[in-house]
């Protein structure tokens, strides 16, 4: 496992490269590594990844020094694993609307004491390969805590209840970053197919403002977004 670069590269000022994806594609991952980017984000809400596709997919990022985010389908400790365990290294929960929710989602990512992430043998564990763990990391406990060190968890607001519970979500320690879920925040604003009526922009801003005072940023800062539609193969 490589030291997540939006981390890292946040930190010392720059703005990280992602290539999202909603397709398993090999040769995406493989062109984002050609053309400098840091990461890629898949969207397994959205997109037709099963567990194989996204084995193989990190398996050939992390092979190359990309760091791996995904969307996941659902917020469940098991769901999430399928993911961790693998080697990604970012989850956006979607449809984040209680405390409870957002609480289930922090510590799903992140191993005790601060979370209950199980310990998989994985890609996400160094194949619990001993020799690894000791020399690499100083043992499985030291691991531990540099994965939840390299751990981004993000809360996506995509509901007016999830507005109204926003101060609560936003007191969760392990939730790093705050998405929008414009479309869906829309229709449940009473603007279906208008992300963009003055009523939701107000919503957004209410969100970004809310989400800066409590110290968090928002997923989209310092990250250039790219999808691969605007490449060809």
């Amino acid at each position: 496992m490589n030291d997540n670069q939006i981390i890292y590269l946040n930190k010392i000022g720059k703005n990280v490269k992602v290539l999202n994806l909603k397709t398993p594609s090999i040769e995406s991952v493989e062109y984002a590594k050609i053309k400098g980017f840091n990461a890629i984000h898949l969207d397994a809400e959205h997109g037709s990844f099963n567990v194989v596709s996204i084995e193989n997919l990190c398996r050939l990022a992390i092979g190359m020094g990309l760091t791996v985010t995904a969307r996941v389908q659902k917020i469940s400790n098991q769901n999430i694993n399928l993911f961790l365990d693998r080697g990604v290294q970012g989850i956006v929960g979607p449809h984040v609307e209680t405390y409870s929710e957002g609480l289930l989602l922090a510590e799903s990512c992140r191993y005790p004491p601060i979370g209950n992430r199980s310990w998989g043998g994985g890609r996400g564990t160094e194949f619990n390969q001993l020799d690894i763990l000791n020399n690499k990391y100083g043992g499985k406990l030291k691991f531990s805590e540099w994965a939840n060190i390299n751990m981004i968890v993000t809360a996506q607001i995509e509901s007016k209840m999830a507005i109204d519970n926003l101060d609560e979500i936003l007191t969760i320690k392990g939730i790093d970053r705050i998405a929008f879920g414009p479309h869906d925040l829309a229709a449940s604003l009473g603007h279906p197919g208008n992300p963009d009526h003055q009523v939701v922009q107000e919503a957004h801003n209410e969100i970004e403002r809310k989400t800066r005072e409590s110290g968090k940023k928002l997923w989209s800062d310092n990250m250039i977004n790219f999808f691969p539609d605007i490449f060809t193969l």
